[in-house]
C-alpha cells in the first residue's frame, strides 16, 4: 500500500504523466521516421502477418527493440498515472478504480511478448492478439476516462 500512496503523490502523478506523454510522442516520431506500423494497433492475424511480411529486416528489428523497450516502459508510466490518479482523486475507490489499470499492464506486456516473438520470427502466437489488443484498448481506455475524471474533479 506504500507504494500505491507514492503513485499517488504529486510529484509522482506529474512524473508518471510526464513519462506518459514522451513515450506516446516517442511510438510516433519513431514510426513516422522509420515507416513502422505499429502492430499495438491490429489486432487480426492476417494484417498483423501482412504487415510483418511487408516491414524490411531493419524495420522488423527497429520494431522488435522498440517493442522490447518503450512498449516496456509505456505500461509502466501510463499504470503509474492511472493507478496513482484513482488512488488521489477518489480515494474510497482507489482500488476498484486502478484494477482496470492493473489488469491493462499485464496483458500489454503479454501482447509485446507476442508480438517480439513474430518479428523476430521465433514463434507465432499472434492469434492471441484477437484477444489481447482489443482488451489492452478496452482497458487502457477505461483507466483513461477514471484518470480524466480525477484530473477534472481535481481542477474543479
Amino acid at each position: 500500500m506504500t507504494y500505491v500512496k507514492r503513485l499517488s503523490e504529486t510529484r509522482a502523478l506529474w512524473l508518471s504523466f510526464s513519462a506518459t506523454i514522451l513515450i506516446t510522442l516517442a511510438f510516433q516520431l519513431i514510426a513516422r521516421q522509420f515507416e513502422l506500423v505499429l502492430l499495438d494497433t491490429l489486432t487480426d492475424p492476417d494484417e498483423v502477418r501482412s504487415a510483418i511480411a511487408a516491414m524490411t529486416g531493419k524495420q522488423r528489428e527497429l520494431h522488435a527493440l522498440v517493442t522490447a523497450t518503450l512498449d516496456v516502459a509505456y505500461p509502466a508510466a501510463y499504470g503509474a498515472l492511472f493507478i496513482g490518479s484513482a488512488f488521489r482523486f477518489f480515494p474510497s475507490w482507489g482500488f476498484v478504480l486502478s484494477i482496470p489499470a492493473m489488469v491493462c499492464i499485464p496483458v500489454d506486456l503479454t501482447e509485446g511478448v507476442v508480438q517480439v516473438l513474430a518479428l523476430v520470427g521465433d514463434t507465432d502466437w499472434v492469434s492471441a492478439k484477437t484477444i489481447l489488443t482489443p482488451l489492452k484498448q478496452v482497458l487502457f481506455l477505461t483507466g483513461l476516462l477514471i484518470t480524466m475524471a480525477g484530473w477534472v474533479k481535481w481542477l474543479k
